[in-house]
C-alpha cells in the first residue's frame, strides 16, 4: 500500500484515490493496535503506571540517549521521594516537585522497534504514553533528525499527535439525509468527493461535515478515526557537552527544543521551565478562615478545568454538596477579595476560601 501510495502522483485528479488509499490505512492500523475480540491473552506484566502527582510527563528515545541519566538527574536533584525499585518492565522512576506541583517522571521503554505494529511491549509502552500530558523526546545531539522523524512516526501511527492542536472539522452521524458537506473556506485538498470516498471506506453514508480550516485527507481521517490524543512535545537535545557553541546556537533557534547535558547537569532550569510553560498547570492556593494563604502546597489543576467546581472536585468530591460561595483574591477577579459561584473559572496562583453552607 505505502509503495502504490508512493508511486501515485500527486494532483487534483488523483487526490481522491490518496484519501482512500490513506483511509484504508489508518483502518488496517486501528486493527493493529486495538486487537480483535476472542481470548484476551495475557496482559503484560505491571505495565499500568498508578497515575500520582499533577501531571504526568513520559520521556521517550532510543537506547542509550541518556534518558536514564536524566531521569535519575532530574529526580535526584527536585525529587521529593527516592528513587523507586524499578525494574526494566514497570516504570515509575520518580516524582518531582517543582513550583508546588508534583510531576511524575516516566521513563518509558522500548517504544521504538515496530512499538505500533504490535510487536514487543510496545503496546502497552504506547497505551502509557498516551495518557501523558507531556511528552519528551530524548534525542542524542549528534544524530538527531535520523531518530526524531522515527520516533515521530512511531508515535503518528499510535494516534498521538505531537504539538499539534485537533483540527477544526465538525462531524456528527445522522440517521438518514446522505452525507452533507460544507467547507466556510477555500480547501487545497478536499472536495466532497474525496471526502465522500474517505466516509464511505468507514461505511459512514449519512453525517454532517463542515470543514472550517484548511484540512487534509489525514486531518479528516484524525475526527472519524476520534481515538487520536494531541499531546505537547518537547525534543530534549542530550550530550551538548560534545559539540561547540556555534552548533549551540543554532540548536537554539529550532522551535520546541531543549538542549541539555544529562551528565554534567547542564541546562536543567531551563528544561524544567519549559516543561512548566507547556503543561500548563494552574496553581489556587487555599486560605483557612482568620489565616494566611498557605503558600507552600497549592492545588494544582490542568488548564482547561480551573473552576471553583473543579477545584471542590480535586479535594473531595462530597465538598460541592456543602458548598455555599468561594472568596477568592487573585488576577481572575475585579475585586480582591470577591464573592463568587461555583462556576467560576480562575487563573494561576489565585488564592480561595471556601464558604460551606
Amino acid at each position: 500500500m505505502f509503495d502504490l501510495m508512493a508511486r501515485t502522483q500527486k494532483n487534483k485528479a488523483t487526490a481522491h484515490h490518496l484519501g482512500l488509499l490513506k483511509a484504508r490505512l489508518a483502518k488496517l492500523r486501528r486493527e493493529l493496535i486495538t486487537p480483535k475480540g476472542g481470548s484476551g491473552g495475557g496482559t503484560g506484566e505491571g505495565f499500568d503506571v498508578a497515575k500520582t502527582g499533577d501531571a504526568r510527563v513520559g520521556f521517550v528515545g532510543f537506547p542509550s540517549v541518556g534518558k536514564s541519566t536524566l531521569l535519575s538527574n532530574l529526580a535526584g536533584v527536585y525529587s521529593e521521594v527516592a528513587a523507586y525499585e524499578f525494574t526494566t518492565l514497570t516504570t515509575v522512576p520518580g516524582v518531582i516537585r517543582y513550583k508546588g506541583a508534583k510531576i511524575q517522571l516516566l521513563d518509558l521503554p522500548g517504544i521504538i522497534e515496530g512499538a505500533k505494529d504490535g510487536k514487543g511491549r510496545g503496546r502497552q509502552v504506547i497505551a502509557v504514553a498516551r495518557t501523558c500530558n507531556l511528552i519528551l523526546i530524548v534525542l542524542d545531539v549528534l544524530k538527531p533528525l535520523l531518530h526524531k522523524k522515527l520516533i515521530e512516526h512511531e508515535l503518528e501511527g499510535f494516534g498521538i499527535r505531537l504539538n499539534k492542536q485537533p483540527p477544526n472539522i465538525g462531524f456528527k452521524k445522522k440517521d438518514k439525509g446522505g452525507i452533507n458537506f460544507t467547507a466556510t473556506c477555500a480547501q487545497s485538498e478536499l472536495d466532497a468527493e474525496t471526502v465522500k470516498s474517505i466516509l464511505a471506506e468507514y461505511k459512514i453514508h449519512n453525517a454532517d461535515i463542515t470543514l472550517r480550516s484548511d484540512s487534509t485527507a489525514d486531518d479528516l481521517i484524525d475526527v472519524v478515526e476520534g481515538n487520536r490524543v494531541y499531546i505537547p512535545c518537547i525534543y530534549v537535545l542530550n550530550k551538548i557537552d560534545q559539540i561547540s557553541i556555534e552548533e549551540l546556537d543554532i540548536i537554539y533557534k529550532v522551535p520546541h527544543t531543549v538542549p541539555i547535558s544529562a551528565h554534567h547537569r547542564w541546562n536543567f532550569d531551563d528544561l524544567l521551565e519549559r516543561m512548566w510553560d507547556y503543561l500548563r498547570l494552574v496553581r489556587i492556593y487555599t486560605k483557612p478562615k482568620g489565616q494566611l494563604p498557605d503558600y507552600t502546597s497549592p492545588v494544582v489543576l490542568p488548564n482547561e478545568r480551573t473552576s471553583v467546581e473543579d477545584f471542590c472536585m480535586k479535594i473531595h468530591k462530597n465538598l460541592i454538596k456543602e458548598f455555599k460561595y468561594a472568596l477568592v483574591w487573585g488576577s481572575s477577579v475585579k475585586h480582591n477579595p470577591q464573592k463568587v459561584g461555583k462556576d467560576h473559572v480562575m487563573e494561576d496562583e489565585d488564592v480561595i476560601q471556601l464558604v460551606k453552607k
